[in-house]
């Protein structure tokens, strides 16, 4: 039994998790969930006991002085609370860590723990894959489960995806088997510019989360930090003409993919974030990474001793449709891919 002192009785809690490590293209699923932390000024009431779960030649503990004496910080996974207000407030478990070393089940089961001793109502899962997306256009952000009602009643994907997986899908069926419901939200990081920090897709699971949960988040200056991202991507493409040429064929099959989606819902719920923006209106103010097909993948914009790598040839005119769809089905269970 797991025993919580100084933790108010919370308010439809929901729980928001992110690791750090394969899940975590671009760090943007740990940083949305620091974000959040920032904002809101969480307060920790719970750290996981970094023996049980990692190995601390891959993830080394830090050293430290404070007033002239040596300390250290152990790697590990901290639960923090935050309250939102608003005229319907409601609390956020905020889970932060690094994906384990080992003990996957055990980890998991310790989180369940905390969430059916709060009374979590729903349990969202952040994570960043690297896709074939370009920096130009709006980060493709899906949220899927693995439970069909759920999918229906929230409007997600149910996932298909079989392969290799991370910690965000096994916490996530872990919370399926507990009957705990529980979604993964999913930003797609352009491989070619993979090392972090990367606000944009930051910026878009922080989107999509305030639309899942109906919470008015406060967003600071990532919108500005995600706007000198991308300017900052376009003068690096600009620098090599292979991977301007590249990136052109990203945008190219993008395009033609989510041609018939340009109206309908995306607009109406962008529509719908502007409004509540505008009048203020609803609650509260290492290694590799997943991509698409499970494997690890290497930033094609980040030097090397060998000179930089270059991204492999744009597709030729007549296989882009067919690459375009190829890829567009690969995002949606890929995407629950590395959630897996």
């Amino acid at each position: 039994m797991i025993e919580l002192e100084g933790v108010p009785e919370l308010i439809d809690p929901v729980m928001v998790a992110a690791f750090e490590g394969w899940n975590d293209a671009g760090d943007a699923a740990s940083a949305a969930v620091a974000h959040l932390d920032r904002e809101w000024k969480g307060e920790v009431f719970a750290a996981l006991d970094a023996e049980d779960y990692y190995d601390f030649q891959v993830n080394r503990p830090t050293v430290w002085l404070d007033a002239g004496v040596r300390k250290i910080t152990w790697p590990t996974t901290r639960l923090s609370v935050v309250r939102v207000g608003g005229e319907k407030p409601r609390d956020l478990v905020l889970v932060r860590g690094i994906e384990p070393s080992m003990r996957w089940r055990s980890f998991c089961n310790e989180i369940l723990g905390f969430a059916h001793e709060l009374g979590v109502e729903l349990v969202v899962v952040l994570g960043a894959l690297l896709g074939d997306t370009p920096h130009t256009r709006p980060v493709p952000v899906s949220g899927v489960t693995s439970d069909p009602d759920l999918a229906q009643r929230m409007d997600l994907e149910e996932t298909k995806y079989e392969g290799p997986t991370g910690i965000v899908g096994i916490l996530q069926e872990a919370c399926t088997h507990a009957g705990v419901p529980a979604v993964s939200l999913w930003a797609a990081v352009p491989h070619y510019v993979s090392q972090p920090p990367n606000p944009k897709a930051t910026l878009a699971l922080l989107n999509r989360l305030e639309d899942l949960i109906d919470v008015r988040i406060p967003l600071g200056e990532l919108p500005e930090d995600a706007r000198a991202w991308q300017v900052g991507v376009d003068q690096l493409a600009a620098e090599d003409s292979e991977v301007a040429e590249y990136v052109q064929s990203l945008e190219e099959a993008r395009d033609t993919a989510e041609l018939p989606e340009a109206s309908g819902e995306a607009i109406a719920r962008e529509f719908e974030r502007y409004l509540r923006r505008r009048d203020g209106s609803g609650p509260g103010g290492s290694g590799g990474h997943a991509t698409a097909d499970g494997s690890d993948s290497t930033p094609y914009l980040r030097d090397n001793p060998g000179g930089r790598t270059k991204p492999p040839k744009p597709p030729k005119p007549d296989a882009e449709s067919a690459d375009a769809a190829d890829a567009d089905t690969e995002a949606d269970d890929g995407d629950s891919s590395s959630e897996d």
